[in-house]
């Protein structure tokens, strides 16, 4: 089989950490014999100046790359901020056409595989009919909670789906959604993220990577970029209530100088480690030596970081959004807070601190989430979707030829 993945989430060498899960998802869908390639779309921009920021990255990205095996292009389309939005399907999917079918010389894809709803999806959508190819789709957080709230969006969205083999969600919670906007629902499933269980694992001797990493007292951690909806402001506040409890920040991002501040006007920058971008390789050993993680935020559909802490043996706090209450829902796995509050968020940590479970626990809990088994499941859906297609099209002929001897 062969696999054309589309997803402007991918990463790259300049977005570092750019849904880095759906290259580990990827990774695990490509059974022995099958071939996959990436077009991962980036937005057009013409400066690579630093003052632009984000959009500045989008220059810098290169035009190809190679990661884990996987050839991968990065072609540029338009974005008309603010009031483009209606227009971003059409807009990537027009700038990708070319691009594939000069990929389609030399591999000629069988199924279209799309992360992200919109705009994404509903490219590929189109780019499906286009080349007579069938698609799957899959849902990812707030291209549900968010995009398909507007009814414009909403209805390509819907139209894209009905017309998909399937569409997958991260988590029940984005599966129910979809189906409550008029997805239908036996089109829609659930097939869950995965975790490297081998890179994110325990450590041999906890005792010695905590001293080696000066830590003594209980530490909390609290991993993601540094933007408002991952709450890290909310663990902030939740420790300046807890005495002696340390927090380590890990990420960077526009929101450092407001959390710095934030730190030092509650007293407590002090207790709060700011460690910047922190490359995959090196997160292990903080998950490990932390005693808890904390996610604050207000939308996930399940964050990378809750399983790979589980993985690492060690316990959350999580706030009750979307798909997150679906992995903390045992005690091994830690504790679902009672509401997305500065107190609710404080009491989760004193009480996950008083009677912390055990890490071997938590660890085998953890391992339940295994690319392997999310990749075995998606293929399935990739290969049922390359099966119905060819019936459909043997069907279509099958009446054109009749119709021709009437």
């Amino acid at each position: 089989m062969k696999i054309l993945v589309v997803s402007s989430l991918y990463p790259n060498a300049v977005q570092r950490r750019h849904g880095i899960f759906i290259e580990h998802r990827v990774g695990h869908v490509a059974g022995p014999g099958d071939e996959v390639r990436v077009v991962a779309p980036i937005p057009w921009f013409p400066s690579r100046h630093p003052r632009f920021g984000r959009y500045a990255d989008f220059a810098s990205a290169p035009k190809m790359a190679v990661r884990r095996g996987v050839p991968i292009t990065h072609p540029r389309y338009p974005v008309i901020p603010k009031i483009g939005m209606a227009s971003a399907p059409w807009l990537m999917a027009a700038a990708l056409y070319p691009r594939i079918a000069r990929l389609r010389r030399t591999f000629d894809f069988d199924v279209i595989d799309s992360y992200y709803l919109y705009p994404d999806g509903v490219a590929a959508g189109l780019l499906a009919r286009w080349f007579d190819r069938p698609f799957v789709m899959s849902a990812l957080g707030s291209d549900v909670s968010q995009i398909a709230q507007h009814r414009l969006e909403r209805a390509m969205i819907l139209s894209a789906i009905e017309r998909a083999s399937a569409t997958t969600a991260v988590a029940a919670a984005l599966r129910d959604a979809l189906v409550g906007l008029g997805a239908p629902a036996d089109r829609t499933c659930v097939v869950e993220h995965g975790v490297d269980l081998t890179l994110f694992s325990p450590p041999q001797d906890r005792a010695a990577l905590r001293a080696r990493m000066g830590i003594a007292a209980p530490t909390i951690l609290s991993v993601g970029h540094l933007i408002d909806r991952k709450g890290h402001d909310f663990a902030i506040r939740a420790i300046a209530s807890l005495p002696d409890v340390r927090l380590m920040i890990a990420g960077d991002g526009p929101c450092e100088p407001a959390l710095r501040a934030l730190a030092a006007t509650l007293g407590v920058s002090g207790r709060v480690d700011f460690l910047g971008h922190v490359d995959q390789h090196r997160l292990p050993d903080l998950y490990a030596a932390a005693d808890a993680t904390a996610s604050c935020s207000d939308r996930e559909g399940i964050a990378n970081v809750l399983l790979e802490s589980l993985a690492c043996g060690t316990p959350l706090v999580a706030t009750p959004v979307w798909g997150s209450p679906e992995v903390v829902r045992v005690p091994e796995a830690g504790v679902l807070t009672a509401d997305r509050s500065d107190a609710a968020i404080a009491d989760g940590i004193a009480r996950l601190l008083s009677n912390l479970p055990d890490r071997t626990a938590t660890r085998i809990y953890g391992e339940r989430y295994d690319w392997r088994e999310t990749g075995r499941q998606h293929r399935a859906l990739l290969a049922a979707a390359v099966a119905g297609h060819a019936a459909n099209r043997s069907g279509e002929q099958k009446v054109t030829k009749a119709r021709g001897m009437l």
